[in-house]
């Protein structure tokens, strides 16, 4: 929602507010001008790209807006979650969890979570490190050098649509300059025409430039900016878990393995000490409640 309305003040502020100041908004519009430069920007990101930083860029808005939703609930919700499934763990050993981690959706336990278990990233993560947990055989340091490697690994791939869109950005200035040359060199061909049609065509031609750089700053950078702001929230939703399920891994009771997982988290989402303390207290497992 928040980068239509962004668009749109864009679009007002520069169009209204050049209305505002007398002028007309029939020059400005030069479907000539706009295909050249956003051609020109297409075929420079197709050349720029392989097939697939190309589909990743086009399936970006699907796959990152969830993280839209990473706020503090989520957050108080991803804690108890962890805090109910080694809670048992501690109590009935690695294999306690076993039947919740391979089937979540019939799991008492996640579905008590539902935003979690929506979430296709944050499942596939925790799954994964919950089975290796569950398994045995691996040395803390190591599952956490593998987390390491994967939380790298996804930030990494999920940066190539921001920086794609970010390099098309940095040249639509560029274009928009080369539709205004052509469009001056249009013009000092026809000086048959008189001074008055020359000087429409160099202000016509002038509206590349000015197309170029809107496009540039007003909506393809902060879109680019946006999906940066999107994978740092993922990925800041995989270190939570990390730190959460290393602090389990090196002894830690359930109640401070959530305490490490909270210090993960930026100050605009986290919890205070006793806002965690109180929740997770306030979190029982079904087996616990039918006891």
């Amino acid at each position: 929602m928040l980068i239509p309305l962004g668009f749109l003040i864009v679009a007002v502020s520069v169009f209204g507010g050049f209305v505002l100041a007398g002028g007309s908004l029939g020059p400005l519009v030069q479907p000539t001008e706009i295909v050249m430069i956003c051609g020109a920007a297409l075929g420079a990101f197709i050349a720029s790209n392989n097939g697939k930083a190309i589909k990743a860029t086009l399936k970006t808005a699907g796959k990152l807006k969830r993280t839209n939703g990473y706020d503090r609930e989520i957050y108080m919700e991803l804690m108890a979650l962890q805090y109910t499934l080694l809670a048992k763990m501690r109590r009935g050993g690695m294999l306690a969890i076993e039947r919740d981690v391979e089937n979540p959706e019939e799991s008492a336990i996640f579905t008590q979570y539902p935003r979690i278990l929506a979430d296709p990233m944050i499942m596939e993560f925790l799954r994964d490190y919950l089975r290796l947990m569950v398994s045995g055989g691996m040395d803390p340091m190591e599952i956490d050098e593998l987390m390491l490697h994967e939380i790298e690994a996804f930030e990494h791939e999920a940066h190539i649509p921001a920086d794609a869109l970010g390099k098309v950005g940095d040249a639509l200035p560029a274009f928009g300059i080369v539709a205004a040359v052509l469009g001056v060199v249009r013009a000092l061909s026809t000086v048959d025409g008189g001074v008055e049609q020359m000087g429409l065509m160099i202000a016509h031609a002038l509206v590349g430039t000015f197309l170029g750089i809107l496009l540039a700053y007003g909506f393809v950078n902060p879109l680019a900016s946006r999906i940066d702001r999107q994978v740092h929230e993922a990925v800041k939703m995989l270190q939570c878990i990390r730190v959460t399920l290393l602090a389990t891994l090196n002894g830690y009771a359930p109640q401070l393995a959530v305490e490490f997982g909270r210090k993960a988290l930026h100050t605009a989402e986290r919890p205070s000490f006793s806002e965690l303390e109180e929740h997770v207290r306030a979190t029982r497992s079904p087996e616990s409640q039918a006891a």
